[in-house]
């Protein structure tokens, strides 16, 4: 099961607050996912094709429950795609034409509407409703082993605009993307998307998000940690084959004899311990040498090199 799907399973079972709220979520549903065909005046009927068994089981729960009425239910199987499609369709029936209104989907004049009924969203676990609806019928989150990313597919610009308002009215700023005649509602912050899986319910669903992201985070800080040190490793490398070098120069031309004791030290260690970074080559006498000791003593190593040349 995908993380979409398990997000919207869950959001299926979420304990329902109120007849206003489960219309609120219907309509969602309905405006989103369902295909209203006309026959005849005042003659209706309403199509609903999803993948997901969790919307097709709100979708009769809510019409049944809601308004009271008669729903078709066809399963199908793609053998080729190996996917599952489930079919709702409510008939024309007494009561549709004044549930379509109810719900927003058709104006009081019974002429299609193009927004969102505000009726629909009198109190702020409604508009939670609606918005959970619209997740279901609509909604997309990405695998967050990945990118984070949601979003809510819709038609109408007018719909879709309305929908980041309402989104961005209970607390969480959401983005609007036109995109080949839709639009797409998203959010793309981690901690946008957590906060919405919240105030719909998602539970589960967020704390699971919340998991990954904190792994997420130790697997980057352990990279982050694992690259410096290669970094650290490779400049003292670097630094170390440059000294020996150096040392290989003096030795070459007047002798390390010349040099001071203290300098005399320095190109004994280096010579014994090539691979240690100055820190740990300054640990290896008594007493100890700190890292800034040692790095003295090279750039005076490289003077006195410099000065060979020169003369």
């Amino acid at each position: 099961m995908s993380f979409t799907a398990e997000v919207k399973d869950e959001l299926s079972r979420v304990k329902r607050s109120s007849h206003h709220a489960d219309m609120a979520e219907l309509a969602a549903l309905i405006r989103i996912c369902g295909t209203l065909s006309f026959r005849g005046p005042g003659c209706y009927s309403i199509r609903v094709s999803t993948e997901t068994g969790a919307v097709a089981r709100m979708v009769l729960g809510l019409t049944h429950d809601v308004f009271s009425l008669k729903t078709k239910l066809t399963f199908r199987q793609s053998i080729l795609h190996k996917t599952r499609n489930y079919l709702i369709e409510i008939p024309d029936q007494e009561g549709l034409a004044q549930a379509l209104v109810s719900m927003g989907v058709l104006t009081k004049q019974h002429s299609l509407a193009s927004g969102i009924n505000q009726e629909l969203l009198v109190n702020a676990s409604c508009c939670d409703a609606f918005i959970r609806g619209a997740f279901l019928a609509g909604g997309f989150i990405a695998n967050p082993h990945g990118d984070f990313h949601l979003e809510i597919a819709v038609m109408g610009e007018q719909f879709a605009n309305q929908l980041v308002e309402l989104v961005n009215k209970r607390g969480i700023p959401a983005r609007l993307h036109h995109r080949r005649g839709a639009y797409a509602v998203y959010l793309k912050s981690y901690e946008d998307i957590v906060a919405l899986l919240t105030l719909l319910g998602a539970h589960k669903m967020s704390r699971a998000l919340v998991k990954v992201r904190h792994m997420k985070s130790l697997k980057n800080d352990v990279n982050r940690r694992v690259n410096a040190e290669i970094a650290n490793q490779a400049r003292s490398t670097n630094a170390a084959a440059a000294q020996l070098t150096c040392i290989a120069h003096i030795k070459k031309t007047v002798g390390l004899e010349a040099l001071p004791a203290s300098l005399k030290t320095f190109c004994a260690l280096r010579c014994e311990f090539p691979e240690l970074s100055l820190r740990d080559l300054g640990q290896q006498v008594t007493p100890p040498l700190s890292k800034s000791a040692l790095y003295h003593r090279w750039l005076r190593l490289q003077e006195f090199a410099q000065s060979l040349q020169g003369s």
